[in-house]
């Protein structure tokens, strides 16, 4: 039986919108430089705070579902790129479809969030390679618009296949996990080895992963590496799964981290308008990308 068929469509998608999760992660991860001198950064870490607008619902659905099976489940579904194929510009448009008119607090578009993130790292002087990751960090939500629920496509990711670490939001969660009951997952090492490097390493199913497949021909590893991890919070803030990470792993997260608050903080309400941007980035694009990508 499939997961998400266990619980009902509105249980899927507590979350009023999919920004809602990375609001939320601003609250557990605040902008260092906006934090008062007398306080530390881990007094902002209040999980309590996200139960107001659904995100500990979320984050209990991501916590019970997201299996190993699951994992192997989806991966073996949507890493065959057989949904559809169509140029790039196509897809923001597509992602487009995301943003929910009646909501109130969201007046951006996923095209708009992309574009603050890609034109901050542009703005820093950084490999124009980095700027197009920027760009297309998120374009992997476009599988809520494949019916996958929420929990499957956004949230903290995690490594399947062997102990959750207490690092992780709402770690309690994972008791309903049946996972959380398998002997072999419930080591510290799982079905993998001491160091064994990230690639072995199954993480919980979203965004991240499936944009990191869909670009694995085009991109330099340390931008795959910024794809692929950037929400893997329990590693590149909390470094909860050193165990499991290889040297290389250690080497390239630094790309990792120097991505993280490009993707957290760059929020622009002086954004240029697409009209300016377009001749850059239809160019950046062509330069690495083929003029139809599959989905």
């Amino acid at each position: 039986m499939r997961n998400e068929n266990i619980i009902s469509q509105d249980d899927q998608n507590p979350l009023k919108n999919l920004d809602q999760w990375e609001e939320d992660l601003l609250v557990r991860y605040p902008d260092p430089t906006s934090i008062n001198a007398d306080k530390k950064e881990d007094q902002f870490r209040n999980y309590e705070e996200t139960e107001k607008d659904g995100v500990k619902e979320f984050y209990r659905l991501n916590h019970t579902y997201q299996t190993y099976d699951f994992v192997q489940q989806k991966k073996a579904e949507y890493l065959k790129f057989d949904k559809e194929e169509m140029p790039i510009w196509s897809a923001f448009d597509f992602l487009n479809k995301l943003v929910d008119d009646s909501d109130p607090d969201t007046d951006l578009d996923q095209m708009q969030h992309l574009l603050q993130t890609s034109e901050a790292i542009r703005n820093d002087g950084h490999p124009d390679w980095m700027v197009l990751v920027g760009l297309i960090h998120d374009m992997g939500k476009v599988l809520c618009l494949y019916g996958e629920p929420q929990w499957a496509v956004v949230g903290d990711t995690f490594p399947v296949g062997c102990a959750y670490s207490d690092k992780i939001v709402y770690p309690e969660f994972f008791t309903a996990n049946p996972d959380f009951h398998h002997p072999a997952y419930q080591t510290k090492l799982g079905v993998y080895t001491q160091n064994c490097g990230l690639d072995a390493v199954d993480m919980s199913w979203g965004h991240d992963e499936y944009v990191y497949h869909m670009m694995k021909p085009y991109l330099p590893e340390s931008g795959l590496y910024m794809l692929r991890y950037h929400s893997f919070y329990a590693q590149h803030r909390e470094n909860a799964y050193d165990h499991l990470m290889s040297e290389k792993d250690h080497e390239m997260f630094k790309w990792v981290r120097l991505f993280n608050p490009y993707d957290l903080y760059s929020k622009n309400p002086n954004q240029k308008s697409w009209e300016e941007l377009q001749p850059y980035y239809q160019a950046l694009v062509a330069k690495y990308l083929p003029p139809t990508i599959k989905f």
